[in-house]
């Protein structure tokens, strides 16, 4: 602002005091225009500054970038009226236009630095903030983690106790008991089975981060392979059919992308109807692959579907299907632990199919080939 107020009084002084005899009005206005319209926008522009997103502590560079716009000129018309048969017609006219000139232009050049350093800075301050909340985040987690281990770990010692127990009751005493003594007593056992699972799913999920093996190359048709044999009577007690595309090596975890897997292939196989089909799919999607695990079986409402993937979460009760409410969350955990993402695509008795993303494993020789629908090419 004070730039602007000295080009302003300047051009008034230079109307009022004149600078040579035979000076028209036309060339007055002239040099009143340039020199005080220079110093109007240096005022406008100074006043205003506070006023925009410039950081403050960026006001000061952009009266130095003026003031260096200004000595750049003095020192070019320096130069030039040093050279021989050469010099400024009207030095008293042509330098404070010129050196106004060349103020705003470094008043512009000024605000435009700035903005970029306050953009800059505002960047700077929020990836600040971003890595203090990871740090918390991450910090939040551990302990949690922690907790969950230590609170399941230290359940299983008394839970043990009181399973052995009921089952020596049951052994010693239960030719004794009456029919309302056995229905209270095989409840107790069953809820102390499934508390059982709960901890042991808890205790699961808790290691997701902690004890997971490191990433390495993984075949996924390996694994698939893996799943079938340990579901092996499941499939055969219920007839299903599983048919998978040939599947692709990504980077992880084996043994968790085989709990993965068995995850959403048992499920896909305890939510069907008789005789299940369970249909494997994959699909290249850049540095990544859409594996998606589809079954004809009842189906998930659209209000449901994202709490499904929360621990203990179930849409059955115990007793009409089996399960602890922990299979979705771990298998949301693993694909998050490598880098993924997993959803469901449902409607009420038209069957689920849950996709998930993990990362394209490469290696010296290459991914597998695709065919022409994106899928990978049968080896």
């Amino acid at each position: 602002m004070v730039l602007g107020v000295f080009y302003v009084l300047l051009a008034v002084g230079m109307s009022i005091v004149p600078t040579s005899h035979n000076r028209s009005i036309v060339a007055v206005l002239v040099v009143f225009s340039f020199v005080g319209g220079s110093g109007l926008v240096l005022l406008v522009g100074g006043y205003r500054l506070s006023r925009t997103e410039i950081h403050p502590r960026f006001h000061t560079a952009i009266l130095w970038r003026s003031l260096a716009g200004i000595g750049v000129m003095l020192a070019i018309l320096g130069l030039y009226h040093v050279q021989p048969d050469t010099g400024l017609t009207n030095p008293t006219r042509s330098i404070p236009i010129l050196t106004g000139f060349s103020a705003v232009a470094g008043f512009a050049v000024g605000l435009s630095d700035g903005r970029a350093k306050t953009r800059a800075h505002a960047l700077e301050q929020k990836n600040r903030q971003l890595e203090r909340v990871q740090e918390q985040l991450e910090a939040s987690n551990e302990r949690l983690e922690q907790f969950a281990y230590a609170a399941s770990h230290d359940l299983q010692e008394p839970l043990r106790m009181v399973s052995s127990y009921l089952q020596l009751i049951d052994g010693r005493y239960g030719d004794d008991l009456d029919d309302d003594g056995e229905e209270f007593l095989a409840y107790a056992i069953d809820g102390a089975d499934r508390m059982k699972e709960m901890i042991d799913g808890l205790l699961e999920y808790s290691r997701i981060d902690t004890q997971g093996e490191p990433f390495a190359p993984v075949d996924l048709d390996e694994v698939l392979a893996a799943v079938r044999k340990d579901l092996e009577l499941k499939i055969e007690e219920t007839d299903a059919a599983i048919e998978a595309d040939a599947l692709p090596r990504v980077h992880g975890d084996e043994r968790q992308l085989r709990q993965l897997f068995q995850n959403l292939v048992s499920n896909a196989i305890q939510y069907s109807a008789s005789a299940p089909r369970v249909e494997i799919t994959t699909e290249r999607d850049g540095d990544e692959w859409v594996v998606s695990v589809h079954d004809d079986g009842i189906g998930i409402d659209s209000a449901e579907q994202e709490r499904i993937f929360e621990v203990f979460q179930r849409l059955h009760g115990p007793d009409e299907r089996p399960g602890t409410g922990l299979g979705l969350a771990l298998c949301r955990r693993i694909v998050e632990r490598h880098g993924g993402e997993i959803w469901v695509e449902s409607e009420p008795h038209e069957g689920s199919t849950f996709s998930f993303t993990l990362p394209v494993e490469h290696d010296r020789h290459g991914p597998r080939p695709l065919d022409d629908r994106g899928t990978v090419a049968n080896p």
